[in-house]
């Protein structure tokens, strides 16, 4: 992939831009199977789950920068300055289409950027969502109420414009700090959630609700989770850190009940609500290191956390004793740890996914099997 922004040095967030494809992916197993080799043999390793090196992503977090009347969409300079990307690459061209509409909208509703240096501006972020039924969830993250009079009256014009937006948001972020958003969201369209078509599933997506930001991908790791659990279809899993329900939607199936735990009500609510009529499935809200013995006995458990692991539920999955561990990771560093603390298992089947191209990333899926 070529692109003139790492070019010109005007951003270079992706740290393997101009590594050819195959050498990216091809570092990357070799990598985490260097990191992995003491809980994962050679032989469990399946070939990696390559992506689309460009226009692979589903999700923009983009800086609004400049002025109303000339906004950036993209990052931010040392300086504190607004760099536009909306020629950048990686997004999927469905996403990309919507940035130049987005940036007019700015201007013709006023809407002021957020300035990180003088703290001056209401508008710090759009984050925009595309789904694979070419469907849009925006959100609008703002220092304050104060522009939320304006997105209300504005706000048919917006859907006149980008037609294919379903579900509108503005997210509050009063503090000055690096993080993207605040914890209070006020819905402006009717919609809440947008639908994330995937394998032949439906999965419900809230506005704060994780998803891999790699569609494609996504669908070969649940395509993956489901198969390495498709000889035993019966009993209990456990799906914990369960998000909207992804792993779990796939592994449903005639004898199986499925459990899904997460801490996000939000969350929870989607899961639910994106389940087929009849489907063996609850969702829980709860801290799935604080799990329970009250569940019943699972079969299976499915684990896909944090960046930080599973730290002390690894002690809890050791006392259960499921047949089967699916161990979804983003970060090979904190999987050889709690690999490390799950002595009773053995690793079987391991496969790196490339949600990433062109960082250093990975996401690996691993099977360990009751030794």
């Amino acid at each position: 992939m070529q692109c003139n922004y790492f070019d010109h040095g005007r951003c270079r967030s992706c740290t393997l831009m101009g590594t050819p494809y195959a050498d990216q992916l091809h570092a990357k197993q070799q990598r985490v199977a260097a990191e992995l080799a003491a809980q994962v043999p050679d032989g469990a390793w399946r070939a990696p789950f390559a992506s689309h090196e460009s226009h692979f992503r589903n999700k923009a977090k983009l800086v609004v920068g400049g002025s109303a009347q000339e906004p950036t969409l993209g990052i931010l300079g040392r300086d504190g300055a607004g760099i536009d990307l909306r020629a950048c690459g990686l997004y999927e061209p469905g996403l990309a289409a919507t940035f130049d509409e987005l940036a007019r909208f700015i201007t013709t509703a006023g809407l002021t950027p957020y300035d990180v240096t003088t703290r001056r501006g209401e508008l710090k972020y759009l984050i925009v969502t595309y789904s694979p039924d070419d469907e849009l969830m925006l959100r609008f993250v703002l220092r304050s109420k104060g522009l939320l009079a304006k997105l209300r009256s504005r706000l048919p014009h917006l859907l006149e414009s980008i037609p294919r937006l379903r579900v509108v948001t503005a997210n509050l972020h009063p503090e000055h700090k690096a993080v993207i958003e605040g914890d209070t969201e006020v819905p402006l369209t009717d919609e809440v959630a947008l639908p994330m078509r995937i394998n032949g599933h439906t999965l419900m997506l809230g506005p704060q609700s994780f998803f891999q930001t790699n569609t494609a991908v996504a669908a070969g790791l649940y395509r993956q989770g489901a198969d390495w659990l498709s000889d035993d279809a019966s009993g209990s899993v456990w799906d914990l850190y369960c998000g909207v329900g992804g792993f779990a939607r796939h592994l449903l199936s005639p004898g199986r009940e499925v459990v899904g735990i997460e801490l996000s009500a939000d969350a929870v609510h989607n899961a639910r609500a994106g389940l087929p009529e009849g489907a063996r499935a609850q969702f829980h809200v709860g801290d799935a290191t604080l799990t329970t013995d009250a569940l019943p006995q699972p079969a299976a458990v499915v684990v896909n956390p944090p960046r930080r692991g599973i730290g002390e539920l690894t002690g809890f999955i050791e006392r259960r004793a499921p047949r089967t561990v699916l161990y979804s990771s983003c970060n090979p560093q904190s999987l050889a740890r709690d690999l490390a603390a799950l002595p009773s298992y053995a690793a079987t089947h391991a496969r790196l996914f490339d949600m990433f191209p062109q960082t250093s990333h990975s996401e690996v899926l691993v099977r360990l099997d009751r030794r």
